[in-house]
């Protein structure tokens, strides 16, 4: 009897001999189907594996690319599932609002939402700053509502009109702020949340206008860098371009240093198990730690991060030269009376400043008190003189100020310089990017070495950046030595660190710490949007139940047809045997009648 054979190569040998049934024709084009539904699942699923984890480095940083290409892009208004947001950054010199927008949450509990700013008809940023800050309604809050509305009509006529009531609102005030009384911070945000709902349809709330810590704003802008960045993807294969995971299918993220005019800052995180501390380290670890979950999710410990942040008011580079001037100042003039001196009472004999371009002569006054300076251009004299204003303890867990600093694996770390950090590096210089100690230091010392005819004739032709003013020129040589003294002596950076990135933009765009506030506000909110889909899923068509979007359902299929295929093939074999158990005597029978008639010869 003939049989028919098929082989199974993958993933394994797999061989089925079926005998052919004539009398069942429509047994056999049934087989024949459920073997083509089988070939052509076990081909769905093979190429489902491929996508699922044979997506090579090379396709996941060309759609990164395309993505970041993506975000430089006008905005299409006209994409219903686009949802908006707005961020008001309320500062001490004025306030800001920013329109962020995301499409429907990718379907993956465990990612955020993807934000990005709104980019208006010519692709330009969808940001508006009015000035001064809003503290300066401090004695008028009834008006804190009128100075707020040139933000949030430009808001307004920015996001389409059938999204305002579903479009939340986060008025959020800063420095300028937190120097108030508490009592006329509450009546400026009472304002808001009293006038703005009557005249804007925004999603608004009292628990949406509030004054943040720096603590928060540190945070936030910890947030924003490591998102843009790509830290916070889950995945079980780092790519060529990611970095060394924290843990398994976690990368790695980055710390911020950000040094202003006025502050400095400094974020990173943290493991969870730290060295043996004192109570006293102990207790101002945890006020100096803050520990949030970042997947919609909050029973996946894998997004809780601890991260260490600390603000450093009058650190900043225009502060810290005050201080400095102070230092000098005083120093200066009680040498005078002790012995008898007159350096700096007059242009003639001025006051030899290390930290200023050799030549350079300028006047500080404090007070009524004049001190006449002269720069002598010494980088290394000029770093010394500012190690007092660092404020260090003898512990060897302080950093700046004497206060408590997490330990820092430098070995296995990685972080970014915002502000001055590049200024420093970038502006004159010209070395902004990936930072090196030695030569940093180098380029700085030569600098401060230089006459100030010669930097002011560099300066006419065009041999700094566009961004260099005269002011840049002028305290170059201070901000390098404490912007170095800083890193490397208050915060403890080898001087070899190889893994501090001076940056301004990342992938061609400004990050702000309201990106991140933004992010952290919403970041439970793909929850709701993953059940409002299962909502649609559930009333939708049958192709969204499809295997793109179950796999289960697909695996369950798969069985399901290997099963009725092994089904199919018992009961053929039942047949089989019973037609052979029903022909074995009608053979015996022709056999008995046949076989002797063999042996009868025919006469002639």
């Amino acid at each position: 009897m003939a049989r028919i054979s098929f082989s199974f190569l993958c993933p394994a040998s797999w061989y089925f001999t079926v005998p052919t049934v004539s009398p069942f024709p429509r047994q056999r084009v049934a087989f024949l189907g459920l073997f083509f539904i089988s070939c052509l699942l076990l081909l769905m699923l093979i190429m489902d594996f491929r996508h699922w984890g044979a997506s090579s480095p090379r396709d996941r940083q060309y759609e990164r690319y395309l993505a970041r290409v993506g975000d430089l892009e006008a905005t299409d208004t006209e994409d219903p599932d686009l949802n908006y947001g707005l961020v008001v950054d309320c500062g001490s010199s004025g306030s800001r609002i920013f329109v962020y927008f995301w499409p429907r949450h990718n379907g993956n509990p465990h990612d955020l939402l993807d934000i990005k700013q709104m980019r208006d008809r010519n692709s330009q940023p969808v940001v508006k700053k009015i000035k001064p800050g809003i503290s300066a309604m401090a004695d008028t809050p009834e008006h804190a509502s009128d100075y707020l509305r040139p933000l949030l009509s430009f808001a307004a006529a920015h996001v389409p009109v059938r999204k305002h009531k579903e479009t939340p609102l986060y008025i959020l005030c800063t420095a300028g702020m937190r120097l108030l009384p508490e009592r006329k911070q509450l009546a400026i945000l009472a304002d808001l949340v009293k006038d703005l709902p009557l005249e804007f349809d925004f999603l608004f709330s009292q628990s949406q206008a509030e004054v943040i810590s720096g603590k928060q704003e540190g945070v936030y802008a910890w947030i924003g860098i490591n998102f843009v960045l790509g830290r916070f993807d889950h995945e079980d294969e780092a790519d060529a371009e990611a970095p060394q995971e924290l843990v398994t299918g976690r990368r790695r993220t980055v710390g911020i240093l950000d040094m202003g005019g006025a502050s400095l800052q400094i974020a990173y995180e943290v493991p969870t198990s730290t060295s043996v501390l004192s109570p006293q380290e102990e207790e101002a670890a945890k006020i100096l730690l803050a520990e949030f979950n970042l997947g919609c999710d909050v029973q996946h410990t894998e997004h809780v991060y601890r991260v260490y942040v600390t603000t450093f008011l009058g650190f900043g580079g225009n502060f810290a030269r005050q201080r400095y001037e102070d230092l000098v100042l005083n120093e200066t003039l009680n040498r005078n009376r002790l012995l008898g001196h007159k350096t700096g009472l007059s242009p003639d004999n001025p006051f030899l400043d290390p930290c200023l371009p050799v030549g350079l002569t300028d006047v500080v006054e404090r007070n009524s008190q004049v001190l006449h300076v002269r720069g002598r251009g010494d980088w290394a004299a000029c770093g010394a003189m500012l190690s007092p204003l660092l404020a260090r303890s003898n512990t060897s867990q302080a950093s700046l100020n004497g206060i408590y600093q997490s330990p820092i694996d430098f070995n296995n770390s990685e972080f970014y310089g915002f502000s001055e950090f590049f200024y420093c590096t970038e502006d004159v210089l010209r070395i902004g990017g990936r930072y090196h100690g030695p030569t940093f230091a180098k380029a700085a010392q030569d600098y401060c070495g230089m006459a100030w005819s010669v930097l002011t004739q560099r300066f006419k032709n065009g041999l700094f950046s566009s961004h260099a003013d005269e002011h840049r020129l002028k305290y170059q040589c201070f901000k390098s030595a404490w912007m170095y003294q800083v890193l490397h002596e208050g915060f403890h950076f080898p001087y070899d660190y190889p893994n501090l990135q001076t940056a301004q933009l990342v992938y061609d765009r400004e990050v702000q710490w309201t990106l991140g506030a933004i992010l952290y506000k919403t970041r439970f909110l793909p929850l709701r949007d993953l059940r409002q889909e299962g909502v649609r899923q559930a009333h939708g068509s049958w192709f969204r139940l499809s295997f793109v979007y179950n796999h289960y359902l697909f695996f369950a299929c798969i069985l399901v047809v290997l099963l009725a295929i092994i089904l199919y093939l018992l009961r053929l074999r039942r047949i089989h045997h019973r037609q052979t158990r029903a022909s074995a005597p009608l053979n015996l029978l022709w056999i008995e009648e046949v076989v002797p008639m063999i042996g009868v010869q025919v006469g002639p």
